[in-house]
């Protein structure tokens, strides 16, 4: 345990010295993968992600190409929601909800369920996946934000506009936060299992929580994430919260108990290192950067990293998920430019 807890990303979460700045992307589990493809065409995604052996293998896929410096869980932010009583599917344009949360009845509806009891195999996932890494590499585990959880449960689906969820902020605020107490104790149920199960850290995506006036930010939004980050304050791992769209929210967020803040490429990361003093900072490379020449992959690398050192700690990551039609001699490019980093280069 000693061995894993001296690791880069986890010493970078503590801000404690370490040799060099490590590195893990978002999505690195994903479609740009040939190998993860190949998985992907024998089941569904959601039975990807409720196949442990599966998602171990996925899991681990990014690890042995690239050599990031910590995995993360092969699932989905969606996944708690089914047992609460929101079924979802996926096509080819994204996740779809049954059925959407527009109605009193229909948050009232809603259940806060044992973990443990209806989402196990994520736990077993986690369990597998641990066994297989072993004290080389640090494990992530995550879950979405009470309010990008509640976008997806109001709108059915993606939106452009959030019109129904700011609709339900402006017409009955009351019941908004009432859908966002109930999710944000189930996600703390739900990080606690994973906790339990054995990930080093866990990550709280706030992908739809840069949508609000900064007043309502705080007002709807920072309730349901001090609650959570609450109720892992003893779990032992660190917390990481990522929120898209973070720049016009610094001096809410810093209020945030976390270990680390995750930021997107609209914010220069040696701004982020000042607005979180004391605290980790991760990111933040624009995802299409990628389809960039390798020269500006690895001159734009460096330039965050030399930011990084402003911070008490800093994981390189991109500034959001990579995507499917990624190079994967970029992503190489990425990770040789960020490993090799010293300070002073």
């Amino acid at each position: 345990m000693d061995t894993l807890q001296n690791l880069p990303y986890l010493s970078a979460l503590r801000g404690e010295a370490h040799e060099r700045t490590p590195i893990w992307i978002m999505r690195q589990a994903g479609r740009y993968l040939p190998e993860y493809r190949a998985v992907r065409e024998k089941t569904s995604f959601i039975g990807l992600c409720k196949t442990p052996e599966l998602a171990c293998e996925v899991t681990l896929q990014p690890i042995r190409r690239f050599g990031f410096d910590a995995a993360i869980l092969f699932s989905d932010i969606l996944v708690p929601l089914e047992p609460m009583g929101a079924p979802f599917s996926f096509d080819d344009h994204g996740p779809r909800m049954h059925h959407t949360v527009r109605a009193a009845a229909d948050v009232d509806a809603l259940r806060v369920v044992d973990s443990r009891e209806h989402t196990g195999y994520v736990a077993e996932a986690v369990r597998m996946i641990k066994r297989e890494l072993g004290d080389r590499t640090p494990l992530i585990g995550f879950a979405g934000a009470p309010f990008t959880l509640a976008a997806y449960m109001i709108e059915g689906g993606g939106s452009k506009d959030y019109r129904h969820l700011k609709a339900m902020l402006y017409s009955d605020p009351a019941l908004l936060s009432r859908l966002l107490d109930k999710l944000a104790d189930q996600i703390t149920d739900y990080l606690l299992m994973q906790v339990e199960a054995g990930v080093d850290a866990v990550q709280i995506f706030d992908t739809w929580g840069g949508i609000l006036h900064p007043q309502d930010y705080e007002r709807v939004i920072m309730p349901g994430l001090r609650r959570i980050l609450a109720g892992l304050k003893g779990a032992g791992v660190p917390r990481v919260y990522f929120l898209k769209g973070s720049a016009p929210y610094l001096d809410h967020v810093r209020t945030l108990d976390a270990e680390a803040f995750g930021v997107d490429w609209t914010l220069d990361l040696a701004v982020a290192a000042r607005a979180y003093p004391g605290r980790a900072v991760q990111g933040n490379l624009d995802p299409l950067c990628l389809f960039g020449s390798h020269e500006e992959i690895r001159r734009r690398a460096l330039e965050i990293c030399r930011a990084g050192r402003d911070a008490a700690g800093h994981v390189f990551n991109l500034g959001h998920g990579i995507l499917p039609e990624a190079p994967l001699d970029a992503v190489e490019t990425l990770v040789a430019t960020v490993q090799a980093y010293r300070e002073g280069d």
